[in-house]
């Protein structure tokens, strides 16, 4: 059984200081209760037994289980608190979603314009340097704000605290704006949530044994920033931690939403190119776009394949459909996998309750989804019919509970 075993970390502290700390992982990887619950709360039938017979473990730790921004169904995303309990329930990939500071650090947010939304930044002296300072409401006027890591320096960023993504739009307080946690999320571990950067979160990953899966952000930025960081460098900058930290390019999955940062890899960086993840939102931009109609797409699988692309990501809703009142691949996902392409779904446990059909991850689905337990029977989709090679999930211990039962390393 693979084993998470404690390990050093040095990690840099706040306000430029830096400290040595122990990143103890139980031996064992915990799956807490969740997805117990949720194989209780399936329909009846053969999958539900299946399920219910691995209930007696033991667990390992599953590439095929993705940390999705950590586990931030229940900790700020992508600070080490989360992403230690991704590695407690056995994530076997951990994901940093990569941003760059005013001084040209790469720090992980899921966002370089999020920092209003996911940090105390309003909060704090700092909040006079975001883009856009925080607006309260008024009349039909939402509130707003917009505060980027490219506004602020790394050692700025340091001093900053992790809480739950949320902004309340009807609010009158920088207090009311913050406070703004999704009912079904929780606010229990937001009280620490201690940022990392880049680098760090390579440290962190590899002392708990993870793989990795950056994520180059598109900038909210002009490009080049300052006249003379380019896009090109940015991505370069992604790879070069790696090389420093001596990681092997087959255990790094770097991912964008732009095309050109997945060619720039291919050419530029092959052995990491290899593993590069075109992450495809060709749905959000193309007029008529259909995952059932391959006309409407903007490039062809075996097009994508050809430029050197082997690993694609759509959202779940994409990669299936509903035939004859079950869930089964759509179009887009059989065009994938006969053209070669790896694929990797996102996101599992990204929505509330899913009473009432889910939401947008589910919306080709929506008319066979009517309870918890269904998130079970479109994993099982995901892995025996549309093929993927891995999930990414805001709770990994219900994608860890999956891959275990299933023999998924």
């Amino acid at each position: 059984m693979k084993r998470v075993a404690a390990a050093m970390l040095v990690l840099a502290g706040t306000a430029g200081a830096s400290h040595a700390e122990t990143a103890t992982v139980p031996g064992s990887i915990q799956l807490g209760p969740r997805p117990f619950y949720l194989v209780d709360d399936m329909d009846e039938g053969p999958l539900k037994e299946k399920l219910k017979s691995c209930q007696a473990g033991p667990f390992e730790a599953s590439a095929w289980s993705i940390a999705h921004r950590g586990a931030p169904l229940q900790f700020p995303e992508h600070t080490r608190e989360s992403y230690m309990a991704a590695a407690r329930m056995g994530a076997g990939i951990g994901e940093c979603d990569v941003a760059f500071t005013k001084d040209r650090q790469l720090v992980c947010r899921h966002a370089q314009n999020d920092l209003h939304t996911t940090t105390n930044i309003l909060a704090t002296e700092l909040a006079s340097k975001c883009t856009k300072p925080f607006t309260p409401a008024s009349g039909n006027t939402e509130a707003s704000a917009e505060c980027r890591t490219s506004d602020i320096t790394l050692a700025e960023f340091r001093t900053l605290n992790g809480k739950m993504d949320a902004g309340d739009e009807e609010a009158v307080t920088v207090e009311d704006y913050m406070n703004a946690t999704a009912n079904w999320r929780t606010d229990l571990y937001a009280s620490r949530g201690t940022l990392m950067t880049h680098a760090e979160s390579i440290t962190l990953f590899r002392a708990l044994g993870m793989k990795f899966a950056p994520e180059l952000k598109k900038p909210a930025v002009e490009m080049p920033f300052e006249g003379e960081y380019t896009r090109a460098a940015y991505a370069q900058q992604l790879i070069d931690e790696y090389k420093a930290a001596g990681i092997p390019p087959s255990d790094v999955f770097p991912q964008s939403f732009e095309l050109e940062d997945i060619q720039y890899w291919i050419e530029n960086e092959p052995e990491f190119g290899k593993q590069a993840v075109y992450l495809d939102d060709s749905y959000d931009s193309i007029a008529g776009w259909s995952h059932m109609d391959p006309s409407t797409w903007g490039h062809g699988m075996r097009e994508l394949k050809e430029m050197g692309v082997n690993f694609i990501a759509p959202p779940l809703w994409v990669l299936v459909t509903v035939e004859n009142g079950r869930i089964v691949p759509s179009a887009y996902a059989k065009e994938a996998r006969a053209a070669g392409l790896n694929i990797i779904a996102w996101s599992a446990e990204r929505s509330g309750p899913l009473k009432d059909g889910g939401d947008w991850y589910y919306r080709s689905v929506k008319a066979v989804i009517d309870n918890d337990g269904d998130i079970y029977t479109l994993l099982n989709v995901l892995h025996e019919e549309v093929g993927a090679a891995g999930v990414f999930s805001d709770w990994p211990a219900t994608t860890t509970y999956y891959a275990n039962c299933f023999g998924l390393k």
